[in-house]
């Protein structure tokens, strides 16, 4: 099984550059699945509906978020129409939308994938080991489901590396998203898992977090807000990782970057171009 995650969508330009080159990527790498982050889409802050509608489109699988997925307060009624859009599993309970769902490949396999928000340095939510153990339990590896994928959404990254022993084994992949900024520590963990600290983002590197430079500049420099945050426009890299699943354990058995345009050195998966 051939899976594609890409990171955090920020603004225009991430947005853009994603329904731009996914069906060709698709068609290329012969993918199986595409999960994608798009809690920045809108502005850098949220995702709305007609940006989901627009990513699904294009063919994105199902879209992840975290700490912004309410920034946009349509998202708080759109959500619970879209199954393919998830939020964090450990939201308080009452939270509109939900954090896991159980779905199909265009093979027909069932891939389960949970969406998970970290608390060290983020919000004090419910504990997300404890919300993603009671999900591998009800849908478990190869019992319930033929891949699992799970997006952990979280600023430290002790507390990636630590929920990435935790599920070793019993996922096929974890993916941390949050930082913006792609590691070189991608890898299958002793029993099977394939990790990445955090998978970067889509959007413009010549820029703050993706966000136009000027006002975080000020910001730093002076301690005092003179404008809103803005997403920078220029062109985009295409941050994520691909990972190959294997069909009989539902394993990874590969795991490397791909990114595409903008400012960062370029990287695709040999183990799919060379086969």
């Amino acid at each position: 099984m051939r899976i594609l995650f890409l990171g955090d969508l920020v603004g225009r330009s991430g947005r853009s550059a994603v329904i731009d080159a996914l069906p060709g990527l698709r068609q290329r790498y012969r993918l199986d699945f595409v999960v994608v982050n798009g809690e920045n889409a809108a502005g850098g802050f949220g995702i709305s509906e007609a940006i989901l509608v627009e990513l699904l489109d294009a063919g994105v699988d199902v879209v992840t978020t975290g700490n912004h997925a309410f920034d946009q307060r349509e998202t708080l009624v759109f959500i619970e129409r879209y199954d393919r859009l998830l939020r964090p599993i450990n939201y308080p309970a009452g939270t509109p939308g939900k954090g896991a769902g159980l779905f199909k490949t265009t093979s027909g396999a069932d891939v389960l994938v949970i969406n998970a928000q970290g608390r060290v340095f983020m919000a004090d939510l419910d504990d997300p080991f404890r919300a993603v153990e009671r999900e591998l339990e009800a849908c478990g590896l190869k019992t319930g489901a033929d891949a699992i994928l799970i997006d952990f959404h979280a600023e430290a990254t002790s507390e990636k590396e630590a929920l990435g022993f935790f599920v070793d084994g019993r996922a096929s992949a974890m993916i941390g998203t949050h930082t913006h900024v792609p590691t070189a520590d991608e890898q299958i963990l002793a029993k099977g898992t394939a990790y990445i600290s955090d998978v970067g983002m889509c959007g413009d590197f010549d820029s703050v977090l993706g966000m136009d430079k000027e006002e975080p500049l000020n910001r730093f420099l002076t301690k005092i807000p003179s404008g809103r945050f803005a997403p920078a426009l220029g062109e985009a890299t295409l941050c994520g990782v691909a990972i190959d699943i294997d069909d009989a354990t539902g394993l990874a058995r590969a795991i490397a970057p791909l990114r595409i345009g903008g400012r960062l050195s370029q990287a695709e998966p040999r183990f799919w171009t060379e086969n």
